[in-house]
């Protein structure tokens, strides 16, 4: 019999049967791992409110004949309190927790992707910060993470210092107005991406409202998407309005 003892967080659940839940943890050393909650839906049940969408918990789990394990004991690692008593910064929770659920390595261990979660999470739990660009500052690092940072010093395409007025997700970065496609950027918005990138992120997300933050969210929301190859709902309608596309 596997058994498994792990730091984890809550990446996404769904009913199963009358009582049950099936419940999508991603783990520290053991990688995205799904698990039965037997009984969780009961109001007797001590599983379910540790079992919540968000949550930080040590898991303890054994495995079952199929694909799945069954949740034998679960405990709160942090509470969350200020996160779970803010309704946009669940919001930003569940845009961040919609990517890792499609980062496509089950079974596969990624520290590093663990590691980024629990930031996420921290930071929306310190009221000090603002959510409202947790999720784009997510996307990027995870880029970065993965070996993909978009290319912001220098047009991606051809190499020229500049002036970059365009960025385009699908190339991976910014671009001269001769090799301009994507969307229209402006300086304050690559002013921003480079703070985020460059080292500045705490102090980004104590502004209330830092010059092209719109931008950032969407672009950001653009590399992400076309990285997996896939459109993501809670992210994208977290993201505010598209700036203007290239007409080529």
């Amino acid at each position: 019999m596997k058994e498994l003892r792990d730091d984890a967080v809550v990446i996404r659940s769904y009913r199963s049967g009358e009582s049950d839940r099936i419940v999508v943890l991603w783990t520290r050393s053991h990688g995205k791992v799904r698990v039965v909650a037997k009984g969780v839906r009961k109001s007797t049940s001590r599983l379910g409110g540790n079992l919540e969408t968000l949550a930080y918990v040590d898991v303890d789990l054994v495995k079952t004949r199929g694909d799945f394990f069954i949740a034998r004991h679960v405990a709160h690692r942090q509470r969350l309190t200020t996160l779970r008593g803010d309704y946009a910064r669940i919001n930003a929770g569940y845009a961040v927790v919609e990517v890792v659920d499609a980062i496509p390595s089950e079974d596969v261990a990624d520290e590093g992707v663990f590691d980024l979660l629990i930031r996420v999470l921290t930071t929306l739990d310190d009221p000090l910060y603002n959510p409202v660009l947790v999720p784009a500052s997510f996307y990027l690092k995870l880029l970065v993470h993965d070996g993909s940072e978009p290319v912001l010093d220098q047009c991606v395409n051809c190499a020229r210092p500049g002036p970059l007025v365009a960025f385009d997700a699908s190339i991976g970065g910014a671009l001269c107005s001769q090799c301009r496609s994507g969307s229209s950027i402006s300086p304050d918005g690559l002013t921003l991406l480079r703070r985020i990138l460059g080292g500045d992120l705490g102090t980004v997300l104590r502004e209330d409202d830092p010059p092209g933050a719109a931008e950032v969210a969407v672009l950001a929301q653009d590399s992400i998407e076309s990285h997996f190859g896939r459109r993501l709902r809670v992210s994208r309608s977290y993201a505010p309005l598209a700036p203007p596309r290239i007409d080529r």
